[in-house]
């Protein structure tokens, strides 16, 4: 379906944010607040704007495919950051803004006069969000960091990809995207205390803390037992049966199977129901020491079914279980459709443009897209016109002067 502007665009609607990153961390997170009707004002370099605007392994007509969805929903405005009239003009554009996202290296924002301590000096409720590599704080504050050194940082490297190879990643910015995730929770949660209180305050997300934030019990399992998680490839240790599995037709299956009661009914369905209470499989941590052996069992039993014919069964048996899916897949899927978990979204060069939708789901002031990412400087007129009162001719001076 089309996403079509909404007369209520989400639960933040009235707040104004600045966002004065690039690339993907800082980004992210605006997007994320956009989504739920933030008006985001993004400040970018005069003649380039964010490399976004280029980024990404596909294009379509030299058009970027990855930037109309990290800069829907907001409103593009050239701004020379690096001059004292564009600081000033991010000065007075903050003064009237709730929110301030920024990823530069720390010292930056100072150095332009736009530190947190001086903005705030007219804005006191201001959250400014900052997102590093390594935070704002610590020996590595000044250090240049991009998302994939904090993957390796955080552990996440360490312990993605098959044992027998150096450490992978996965195939999208993950760390990034966490950053970003974690800088948006803070920034909620400041509102929550400026809703109380009428007091703005930092935010500081830092990449590798990030990712660490997700890395599970890694840490007290070194510390108290001295086990360091290593690559496993498809599995996890001693979690069993989950593991993707072949079909008849090649396809794979991933099934998951490890609770006690879920591996009775995948026994059912194996026509083994013994298997559950034999004592090499009868709980979890049984299992767990023999995941190759069974492994091997329940792939002798799918290697002989068609997928959509296991999947039926699985299905109907209450056994966790499918495809591992492509984007061809998404398009495909009849539950995606039913959620309404890809949009398609007007684009001036591209036409109707897919794009996953705004999630999680609220019942009562959802979220949506009403536009896709916009061109460099669509908005400096309604911005710097309409919010700031400059008329037509500073305006095209700023122009002319590489400012605006």
């Amino acid at each position: 379906m089309s996403a079509e502007p909404t007369p209520a665009p989400g639960p933040l609607q009235g707040l104004r944010v600045i966002e004065m990153g690039q690339l993907l961390a800082g980004p992210f997170c605006g997007q994320l607040l956009g989504d739920f009707g933030a008006e985001v004002i993004k400040l970018e370099a005069p003649g380039s704007g964010d490399p976004m605007r280029q980024w990404g392994r596909e294009q379509a007509d030299g058009a970027s495919l990855w930037w109309p969805v990290v800069a829907r929903n907001k409103k593009s405005v050239t701004c020379n950051l690096r001059d004292p009239q564009g600081q000033r003009l991010a000065r007075d554009l903050i003064a009237g803004a709730d929110i301030v996202i920024e990823n530069f290296r720390p010292g930056t924002m100072e150095r332009w006069g736009l530190g947190y301590d001086q903005l705030r000096e007219t804005n006191p409720g201001l959250i400014m969000v900052r997102v590093t590599g390594y935070g704002q704080t610590g020996p590595y504050a000044p250090r240049a960091g991009y998302g994939s050194i904090g993957e390796a940082m955080g552990g996440i490297r360490y312990t993605t990809g098959d044992p027998a190879h150096p450490p992978a990643r996965t195939g999208i910015s993950i760390g990034d995207s966490l950053a970003a995730v974690f800088a948006t929770i803070g920034t909620l949660a400041a509102l929550h205390h400026r809703d109380r209180t009428g007091h703005g305050q930092l935010v500081d997300a830092a990449i590798y803390e990030a990712v660490l934030a997700m890395m599970e019990s890694v840490l007290p399992e070194w510390e108290v037992t001295g086990y360091q998680r290593e690559r496993t490839g498809s599995v996890l240790p001693n979690v069993a049966p989950s593991n993707i599995y072949p079909t008849a037709g090649g396809e794979m299956v991933l099934i998951a199977a490890n609770q006690d009661t879920v591996f009775a009914r995948l026994t059912e369905l194996m026509g083994r129901p013994e298997l559950s209470t034999d004592a090499r499989y009868v709980n979890h941590v049984a299992r767990g020491a023999r995941m190759d052996e069974l492994d091997d069992l329940i792939a002798d039993w799918t290697s002989g079914l068609e997928a959509d014919v296991l999947l039926e069964r699985l299905h109907t048996g209450g056994v966790p279980a499918g495809r591992i899916y492509t984007a061809r897949d998404m398009f495909a899927d009849p539950h995606f459709a039913a959620r309404e978990a890809i949009v398609r979204v007007a684009h001036p060069v591209l036409g109707e443009l897919p794009m996953q939708n705004v999630a999680p789901k609220l019942s009562a002031t959802p979220g949506s897209i009403r536009h896709a990412g916009p061109a460099l400087g669509q908005h400096n007129q309604e911005i710097y016109g309409e919010l700031l009162g400059l008329d037509a001719d500073k305006i095209a001076e700023l122009v002319r002067a590489g400012i605006a």
